[in-house]
């Protein structure tokens, strides 16, 4: 979390702080600082251990994998792009936390796999990906302002959504995008299609979750009829 702000719904005498913790913070406790009026104070986290699986990926494309020096400066502008984007704060009193799930489709990859592309390790997967046909509509899994709208050298065509206090989603690979920079979307709106864009083995959508500005499961934040589709 570091000195990021966090997302706090509730009401007086009822908040509740929902933090994202990344897959890069270490077992062992941490601290939330909550500030009020004045007064500051503490409250230790405990981050448990926990073990995920590895996936082998095979990349065709070898720059996918090992770019080239001009595909590194263009990285490290896109990077920044998006760290821009995953660090915007929009005040809103109570963001929606039950997600729809964007397309209907098999999961072939879940957060927090250690992935191995052409038997090189690379960072953990960051979100979930879910496979379906080229074209598939791909909808926003919740309300919110379409907060960054681009093609980028890994993630492809790609669709970030703020829906307030820094949760976000994001949608990558897409084929086509239908929305731009800047508009509100509601639930279920469609903001693109399914592709196969950026660094893809095959047509799906990589979707991602962020809370204050860090990756999460987007399985936690999944409504019941939504995990109920993704347990089958």
């Amino acid at each position: 979390m570091g000195k990021q702000r966090v997302l706090v719904i509730g009401s007086p005498g009822h908040w509740h702080a929902i933090a994202g913790i990344g897959l890069d913070v270490a077992p062992g406790e941490m601290a939330l600082q909550i500030k009020t009026a004045g007064a500051s104070r503490h409250i230790p986290l405990q981050v448990m251990p926990r073990d995920y699986p590895t996936q082998h990926i095979r990349i065709q494309d070898q720059r996918q994998v090992d770019p080239l020096p001009e595909d590194l400066r263009r990285i490290d502008l896109e990077t920044a792009r998006m760290a821009e984007a995953k660090a915007h704060w929009t005040e809103t009193e109570a963001p929606e936390l039950d997600l729809r799930l964007p397309v209907t489709g098999t999961i072939s990859g879940n957060y927090g796999l250690h992935r191995i592309f052409n038997d090189q390790p690379r960072q953990p997967h960051g979100g979930m990906d879910i496979v379906a046909p080229t074209g598939t509509p791909v909808q926003a899994a919740a309300a919110g302002r379409v907060e960054l709208v681009g093609e980028f050298f890994f993630n492809g065509n790609t669709v970030f959504i703020d829906h307030g206090q820094q949760l976000l989603t994001m949608y990558c690979h897409l084929d086509t995008i239908n929305v731009k920079s800047g508009a509100e979307v509601a639930a279920g709106t469609t903001i693109g299609t399914v592709g196969q864009t950026g660094r893809a083995t095959g047509a799906h959508l990589h979707w991602g979750v962020y809370l204050n500005a860090t990756a999460v499961n987007p399985a936690l934040l999944l409504d019941s009829t939504a995990r109920d589709a993704t347990s089958r």
